[in-house]
């Protein structure tokens, strides 16, 4: 093992240097301009996609913001047009209400209204998604479909209806917002993590096809963001967690994590890893040392199982 680990180390550190001189470049470039942009945001009424509203719209877009909610969107308009009226910002937000788990020709047909607001979509931001709390044997394939259907092809099935809008321009850009878990899979989140790794191949394969038509295709991978998502978590049988997990609670701030997501829109970044030094080690260790990541995470199922059976 020590032999193992005195080549891996090098590696992961080497490989960590890497990503820190590549971030330390982005913040000199000076990025394109936010300004008149249309961006459309999904789950824009709470958490990271209403802190995402907020910044876009300090950024001068106009801002498509899409949700399930009417009253809690209507809110977040009221907030952003009460702040024109110290800015003398001229752009009133957009609302257009629909379920991401609904079928292809609903979202579709969203995707239709979405359009119809200013004609075309500069940004689409995928930000929208629920967890998953519950272990394997008891989780119903139900919950794992639903989740699926939220986190992966609710987003996948409104990006289809938008992209052809962009490939008649030649422009665009995709930005979903993945998790950590579309990189590493963690005990007890199988249904998330499924949903995030299958989110993170199908924005990788968009960004690849895109290039020839100028999209820009970002995936934006945030550890513990200080959201509701634990508290909203479905379990095994479909109910809610409704419980704040610690590491939830002592997450990132989503104004924090808002403000990446316009920098890596500003700089085209295609991917932006917002984690701490732990999750980032384990990305890399998952990679050049498998087994060993294997065995810390079957290390952490046992651990989180003797404090359920306690």
């Amino acid at each position: 093992m020590e032999r193992v680990m005195g080549g891996v180390v090098p590696l992961v550190l080497g490989g960590l240097g890497l990503v820190l001189l590549y971030r330390l470049l982005q913040r000199l470039q000076q990025g394109a301009t936010i300004q008149d942009t249309v961006v459309v945001i999904t789950g824009a009424s709470s958490g990271l996609g209403r802190e995402c509203a907020r910044v876009f719209h300090a950024a001068k877009a106009r801002l498509v913001l899409c949700g399930r909610d009417r009253a809690r969107l209507q809110d977040i308009v009221q907030e952003l047009t009460a702040a024109d009226s110290q800015r003398q910002q001229m752009y009133t937000p957009c609302m257009v209400i629909f379920d991401l788990s609904d079928t292809a020709e609903m979202v579709a047909m969203a995707a239709k209204e979405i359009l119809s607001c200013y004609g075309h979509v500069d940004v689409l931001i995928n930000n929208a998604g629920i967890s998953h709390r519950g272990n394997i044997l008891e989780t119903h394939i139900s919950v794992q479909r639903d989740v699926m259907d939220t986190n992966y092809f609710g987003p996948i099935a409104l990006t289809q209806a938008l992209l052809p809008s962009m490939v008649r321009r030649r422009s665009g850009h995709v930005v979903v917002i993945s998790s950590i878990q579309g990189k590493i899979a963690i005990p007890y989140r199988s249904a998330y993590a499924a949903s995030k790794h299958a989110t993170q191949a199908y924005f990788d394969c968009l960004r690849a096809e895109m290039e020839r038509y100028n999209i820009q295709v970002t995936v934006v991978s945030p550890g513990y963001i200080r959201t509701n998502l634990s508290l909203n978590a479905v379990t095994w049988d479909g109910s809610k967690y409704g419980v704040l997990d610690k590491t939830t609670a002592l997450g990132r701030e989503p104004k924090d994590v808002a403000q990446e997501v316009l920098k890596a829109v500003r700089h085209r970044s295609k991917e932006v890893l917002l984690a701490g030094p732990l999750p980032t080690l384990a990305v890399y260790i998952r990679t050049l040392c498998p087994a060993l990541f294997f065995k810390v995470m079957a290390s952490r199922a046992r651990k989180e199982q003797k404090s359920k059976d306690e």
